[in-house]
């Protein structure tokens, strides 16, 4: 379910009667920016979780390791 052309123009023309030609472009660059803002906080994001995750790991072998020394302790 794709737009066509015409389709396309029509709502173009609409958005440049109701914002006017000069505000658009403030319009698009606002549009813009949130973008890259959002592509950056999902990166930070990411980044975090992966140092989250490895913390988890580093604790679980941590936490293996005792174990195995208490039970060398046992026998």
């Amino acid at each position: 379910m794709g737009f066509s052309t015409t389709e396309l123009m029509i709502v173009l023309a609409i958005v440049v009667l109701l914002f006017g030609a000069k505000k658009i472009p403030e319009l698009a660059k606002g549009v813009g920016k949130g973008i890259k803002s959002f592509k950056s906080e999902m990166q930070e994001d990411e980044v975090a979780t992966k140092k989250e995750a490895e913390k988890i790991e580093k604790k679980e072998e941590t936490t293996a390791n005792a174990e195995v020394v208490e039970e060398t302790k046992k026998a």
